[in-house]
């Protein structure tokens, strides 16, 4: 991995990309959706400053456990004039999300233990689908391949 001297203040994209293991794309993506920011150059280059590091970690470890972007964005701006994340931020925003990635946990167990049983229907509207049905919630309305021509009508109207 490259070293960046301590006197070196701001990165460039490409030890940007290098230091934190994130492609030069994501890096792009990530600042478009105000997750990281930049400075321009005279030239119109990019710079990070240092902690855009920590920045690049914290999203990518909170990706990692399934938390959407708009989410960790939400996160990042509550900090006190969006300052980098420290250990204690990421204990209380992981402990916040911990709720959510439990419900997740449990749709995904169930998902696995039920997924023999979708495979083969086709229409994907078994009363017990876990995939599109989740809790038998069309169910209550009607049964059948009838919901898929339900919704391709739903779609071609929208």
């Amino acid at each position: 991995m490259p070293q960046i001297p301590e006197k070196v203040h701001e990165l460039t994209v490409g030890q940007l990309s290098a230091r934190s293991g994130a492609a030069v794309s994501a890096l792009h993506f990530y600042e478009s959706k105000g997750l990281i920011s930049s400075r321009r150059t005279s030239g119109n280059q990019r710079r990070y400053t240092r902690d855009a590091l920590r920045r690049v970690a914290f999203v990518r470890a909170a990706q990692r456990v399934g938390i959407p972007l708009a989410t960790i964005r939400d996160a990042l701006a509550e900090l006190p004039e969006e300052r980098t994340p420290t250990r204690e931020d990421w204990a209380r925003l992981s402990e916040a999300w911990r709720s959510e990635l439990d419900e997740r946990i449990t749709q995904l167990g169930r998902l696995r233990d039920h997924l023999t049983d979708c495979i083969g229907c086709g229409c994907l509207s078994l009363s017990t689908c876990v995939l599109s049905n989740p809790d038998d919630a069309f169910g209550e309305r009607m049964t059948g391949s009838r919901l898929m021509a339900e919704r391709r009508t739903k779609t071609d109207q929208d």
